[in-house]
């Protein structure tokens, strides 16, 4: 896998009518081989977001999970691709009722698959494995300069995902590992 040309193939289907099933192909035809794929972005060793671009339109970045890690259900505020080269991700995906949220579907994701979240998709995330798991994410604008939302894990009560509680949920988990 040439990153810079993934990049470059990523940022072109961008132009298209359809920009996130264009990329998602790009994001296909890369993953369909994840030796590749793990042998260019190397063997997770520690949870993580490794940003690879970033634009106001298209952010890309590798994220790795921890064994037996877990993200509390949260949105994204754009579309969102996920194709996973290495381990095992498995999304519960949710939905708004009149009180909260519920669960209303469940996507589970091996190497060499490719998850489509449309813009109002809210998911949480658990590699169920006692190993790594590693996979690109792609987001149809900044991810990092767009209000999201995530949902407390136990009570399902709604709150604003500044970054900082999910830096810190990665910095836990890695930590957890070290002992």
């Amino acid at each position: 896998m040439d990153i810079e040309r993934f990049i470059t193939d990523c940022t072109t289907a961008r132009l298209d009518n359809d920009p996130q099933a264009a990329i998602r192909e790009v994001l296909a035809r890369a993953v369909s081989t994840p030796d590749s794929v793990l042998a260019t972005l190397g063997e997770p060793t520690m949870a993580g977001l490794s940003v690879l671009h970033r634009s106001p339109t298209l952010t890309i970045f590798n994220a790795t999970w921890t064994p037996n890690m877990t993200l509390m259900p949260h949105d994204h505020g754009m579309w969102a691709l996920i194709g996973l080269y290495t381990g095992r991700e498995d999304n519960i995906l949710w939905r708004h009722t009149p009180d909260r949220i519920e669960a209303h579907d469940v996507r589970t994701l091996f190497a060499g698959d490719v998850a489509t979240l449309a813009t109002d998709a809210i998911h949480s995330v658990t590699n169920p494995l006692s190993r790594f798991a590693g996979g690109i994410h792609i987001y149809g604008g900044d991810f990092f300069a767009t209000p999201r939302h995530q949902w407390h894990p136990e009570t399902l009560e709604t709150q604003p995902s500044d970054g900082e509680t999910i830096r810190a949920i990665f910095e836990s988990e890695n930590a957890r590992l070290r002992y």
